[in-house]
């Protein structure tokens, strides 16, 4: 009578392939994560732009407003009484900044989007270059506003 089965060289093949496969696709999987968390960042700092352009338009001061009237995206630092001098920030998951909002002059609609010279993470790294079309001082209104 003859038995079926796998002998005990075949199995450490498809064990030893398998490790292999896990190998690759591991690193894999963790880029695609971060690739993820950029492409969220990178939108949210474009919709944070677009609706504090907005928000400046309907209401024609930023001062003492509170950031949560403003946007619903959820940001590292908020300002109940937005001031001159007052910022917003976007981080990434680990607590990192990767991009930061100042209001210049709110009154004046005056607002600078930003990230730090060497950014911390990978993310934060990749958010600087993505959004570099956005790291600018916008001027939603006061005497800056070209007719």
């Amino acid at each position: 009578m003859k038995r079926a089965g796998f002998t005990m060289i075949e199995l450490i093949f498809v064990i030893v392939i398998l490790g292999i496969l896990a190998a690759v696709a591991i690193p894999k999987l963790a880029a695609t994560r971060t690739d993820a968390q950029v492409s969220k960042i990178s939108t949210e700092a474009a919709t944070l732009v677009n609706e504090l352009g907005t928000f400046y338009t309907a209401q024609g001061t930023f001062k003492g407003k509170d950031s949560a009237d403003i946007t619903n995206i959820d940001l590292k630092t908020s300002d109940s009484d937005l001031q001159d001098g007052n910022t917003l920030v976007i981080g990434d998951d680990n607590n990192n900044t990767c991009l930061t909002v100042t209001f210049n002059k709110v009154e004046d609609g005056n607002v600078t989007v930003s990230t730090d010279a060497n950014p911390i993470g990978a993310v934060c790294k990749a958010v600087k270059d993505a959004t570099a079309n956005l790291q600018k001082t916008y001027n939603f209104g006061g005497s800056n506003v070209a007719y």
